[in-house]
């Protein structure tokens, strides 16, 4: 601060993942510049950062005074281009990403909201191997710890920010430093985490009041104008749950691209009625589901609630505001302008035991796709069966040990990449069963089809006459060949020991 401007050099060397120099330049300060000091480089034939290979670059930056060393920055960015394209999508580095999201709490389960850099990194590593390929923060700013796990993982995530603006969700909420610090505290996020390369998306909102408002669209843009100024390079979205108003007050209008949470039948209508020919999923899904725990008889069911608190693993329970996993993956598999969806959530959390609220002494959600202690659930091989393209998934449900259900009619399901699998109880077939890849978004979204498990069809193999009967199934899977793939068995368990 006390030096002549001309007395102060910055020299700048930019470092690939091998320590291998790639870039260097040293610039001296003049009088002119305000203290403000601009370097470009050029790094020829960059290896680029996507969800598979997360190359990664670090700066080394030297800070000298009359050529005497006074301080070193050393600081980390990838190189990749993201893209919107109106009725196409999302595209990384030019090639079409579709968002295999979901959202996540910033806590960590039984381990609390405190920061555990290896927890982070079991979760992500769980989650990619579900075929995951992003993370939304809601409803919060991240850990820098996350967002570097991010980056050396391989992880999109779209950063949130706010689930309050100005008009109150609870009456000690954000709203009450919205005006004062909604600028400032925005501010510190994109400049924090601008040169994380895992960093695709700014979320400027969750489900806020201001929605339904006539004219806060203002408030949108605003918003969306800060984080323009700041970073040029992202665009910026944020999860609205009230299609009906967003898309006749010019709310979702105003957004580069238009989130909504649930709702996808509505989706076609978003589409004719909004500019920006995209609309993405930022918040889907909220199944229910309780892992190994299954009720009789298998049918949907909305908000069902049960003596012992829990859920059925036979994914067939969601809440009355969502839907189950295969009616999202319907939306962006048949309708090209849909960039993917967020499912609501990655993992359990502690809070909103949904439906059971208050009903002590539930305190844990149930909308996890792997429970609180990071053990998957059922849902998550069904995830994986239609996610993970590069390892083959074989999954059979429920558990076969039911005293007293002998002779019961207890429904097998199999999630599987497979196209087709053949089930075997205690030697005797029960049929073969093939995805039926005919039905189509369109013609499957009737309340009748819906309660038919009709799009389920698409996604899962279902014998759901099946009696049980203490033994051994066998699964048997089959390529797109007709050819015997893999095979998968489970056993009733016998008794304890003690």
């Amino acid at each position: 601060t006390t030096a002549k401007p001309e007395d102060i050099q910055l020299e700048t060397k930019i470092f690939d993942q091998n320590n291998q120099l790639v870039a260097t330049t040293k610039s001296t300060l003049s009088k002119y510049d305000n203290g403000l000091l601009e370097q470009s480089f050029v790094i020829d034939n960059p290896k680029l950062w996507n969800v598979e290979t997360p190359n990664l670059y670090y700066v080394e930056s030297k800070l000298y005074e009359q050529n005497k060393l006074k301080d070193t920055l050393l600081s980390r960015f990838g190189v990749r281009s993201i893209e919107l394209r109106p009725d196409k999508g999302f595209f990384l580095n030019g090639e079409k990403v579709i968002f295999q999201g979901v959202c996540n709490h910033h806590d960590l389960g039984p381990l609390g909201a405190a920061v555990n850099d290896a927890a982070i990194r079991r979760q992500i590593r769980i989650l990619k191997d579900m075929g995951c390929n992003a993370i939304r923060t809601s409803h919060n700013m991240p850990a820098p710890e996350l967002v570097t796990a991010c980056d050396e993982m391989g992880m999109m995530l779209m950063v949130e920010s706010f689930d309050e603006w100005q008009i109150a969700k609870v009456k000690n909420g954000y709203n009450r430093f919205f005006n004062e610090w909604a600028e400032k505290d925005l501010t510190n996020l994109i400049e924090h985490y601008r040169n994380n390369p895992s960093v695709v998306m700014w979320c400027i909102g969750n489900e806020v009041p201001n929605q339904g408002v006539e004219g806060e669209c203002k408030t949108a843009k605003m918003l969306q104008d800060i984080c323009h100024r700041l970073d040029p390079t992202r665009p910026v979205t944020q999860g609205m749950d009230n299609p009906h108003a967003v898309i006749n007050n010019n709310f979702a209008a105003v957004m580069d691209v238009a989130g909504f949470n649930y709702r996808p039948f509505m989706y076609p209508e978003n589409y004719k009625k909004l500019p920006q020919r995209l609309v993405l999923g930022s918040e889907t899904t909220s199944a229910l589901s309780s892992r190994g725990v299954y009720k009789f008889p298998v049918v949907r069911k909305r908000m069902a609630k049960y003596p012992d608190h829990q859920a059925s693993s036979y994914d067939v329970e969601h809440v009355g505001w969502g839907g189950l996993p295969d009616d999202d993956f319907i939306q962006y598999g048949d309708l090209p302008y849909c960039m993917g969806e967020f499912v609501w959530t990655g993992f359990d959390y502690l809070g909103e035991p949904t439906p059971y609220y208050e009903d002590w002494p539930s305190h844990s959600s149930l909308f996890g796709i792997i429970d609180l202690a990071g053990l998957p659930k059922d849902r998550y091989y069904l995830y994986r069966s239609h996610w993970n393209k590069t390892s083959p998934t074989l999954h059979v449900l429920p558990h076969w040990t039911f005293e007293g259900r002998e002779g019961e009619v207890t429904p097998i399901f199999v999630y599987t990449s497979y196209p087709s699998a053949e089930v075997f109880i205690n030697g005797k077939s029960q049929g073969r069963k093939t995805k039926d890849l005919s039905i189509r978004v369109e013609d499957s979204g009737t309340d009748e089809a819906l309660d038919s498990l009709v799009r389920q069809k698409r996604y899962r193999l279902m014998w759901m006459d099946t009696k049980y009967e203490p033994g051994t199934v066998k699964v048997v899977a089959y390529d797109e060949n007709g050819n015997v793939a893999e095979e998968k068995e489970i056993h009733t368990a016998g008794k304890p020991h003690h």
